[in-house]
């Protein structure tokens, strides 16, 4: 059943100040050139008007110097922002407990809310500990003495190694693993490699996404932790003993080695790695595929392999693509100099 909302209300979600017809009953979201009436769509820019005014929609968020006559308008500062808001809240339904599905698995001595829904083949070790409105997918294993936080989902196949803590309202995704062995080898005289036993744990704290197919490793001693409010997409490695700092963003196919530790806000993109044993300041950007080497200040921006300044990197790789041409330049150059010295010296 949809839910009902009237244009004021949902300005109100999100601090907007409404155009038109605040009764105005909205019960979906759609894009602007599928969404239907009765459904709000949203604006990014002023320069698609042109499109919001074909769009079928009943109302729209738009930026806060935006007006269009004869629509339903709720003006903000950022429309993406409150479109994000106003879909969460139009998609929100009640937990419904479903309770252990009778194929599941459920160790001795777990403590487990009332309010929980463990799905078919999912298995739960011993003294595990679920708060509540928690739900386990299907064939997901959590380790011995986990303990998962109050709101959380946990898709179907992911893997809680044991002793590890997740805080409250986290999701993680389909496949990830939580709490494998970090990568850890000593190295004898004969070049045979011995494993370093990975005693520690991975803690995820409140308010943390975690993608499909992720690997954070258990800490070598003490704590991987992944602070409040960070993200991170799919196909992320983590290493043992690194520190994601609060509301940080780790894009696809990011590496983080070894006790690297990012500090609040930063933004890794898409196949950035970092080598490890540093510190990443505070609101630091990395760009895709840059390779952080050494620590970085708070507020840096970074780009290349290796990572440099993003400004330095960018005029780089701009002369990077004229370097056939200055090749070619400076061949003829040199053919010049050497006729021009072949002028001036006297003849024998």
């Amino acid at each position: 059943m949809n839910k009902h909302y009237t244009v004021g209300q949902l300005a109100a979600l999100v601090e907007g100040e409404v155009i038109g017809d605040k009764e105005l009953v909205i019960d979906g979201f759609g894009p602007l050139d599928a969404a239907q009436p009765g459904q709000l769509s949203f604006l990014a820019k002023a320069g698609g008007r042109e499109a919001l005014e074909k769009s079928a929609a009943s109302a729209f968020l738009v930026p806060h110097d935006f007006s269009c006559e004869g629509r339903a308008l709720i003006r903000v500062r950022d429309p993406y922002l409150a479109a994000a808001i106003i879909q969460n809240e139009l998609l929100r339904r009640p937990f419904v407990a479903a309770g252990i599905h009778q194929r599941a698995v459920v160790g001795a001595d777990c403590s487990l809310s009332a309010e929980i829904s463990v799905g078919p083949l999912a298995v739960l070790g011993e003294r595990v500990r679920l708060g509540a409105r928690v739900s386990i997918g299907a064939g997901a294993v959590i380790g011995a003495e986990v303990s998962i936080g109050d709101d959380c989902v946990i898709h179907p196949n992911v893997t809680i190694e044991p002793r590890c803590r997740i805080g409250n309202r986290v999701i993680i995704h389909a496949g990830t693993v939580i709490g494998s062995d970090g990568y850890g080898y000593a190295t004898d005289r004969h070049g045979n490699h011995v494993k370093r036993p990975q005693l520690g744990i991975v803690q995820i704290d409140d308010d943390v996404e975690i993608g499909a197919n992720c690997c954070i490793d258990r800490a070598t001693f003490g704590v991987t932790r992944i602070r409040s409010g960070a993200k991170i997409d799919n196909l992320v490695q983590i290493a043992h003993n690194v520190e994601v700092g609060e509301n940080s963003l780790i894009v696809a196919q990011v590496g983080l080695a070894g006790s690297t530790v990012l500090g609040r806000n930063v933004v890794f993109g898409g196949q950035a790695g970092a080598a490890g044993h540093q510190t990443i300041g505070d609101r630091t950007m990395v760009a895709g595929k840059a390779a952080v080497h050494g620590d970085q200040p708070p507020g840096s921006m970074l780009a290349g392999v290796p990572a440099i300044p993003a400004k330095q990197w960018f005029k780089a790789a701009n002369l990077f693509g004229k370097l056939p041409d200055l090749a070619k330049d400076l061949r003829q150059l040199k053919k010049e100099v050497a006729a021009l010295r072949e002028k001036d010296e006297p003849s024998s």
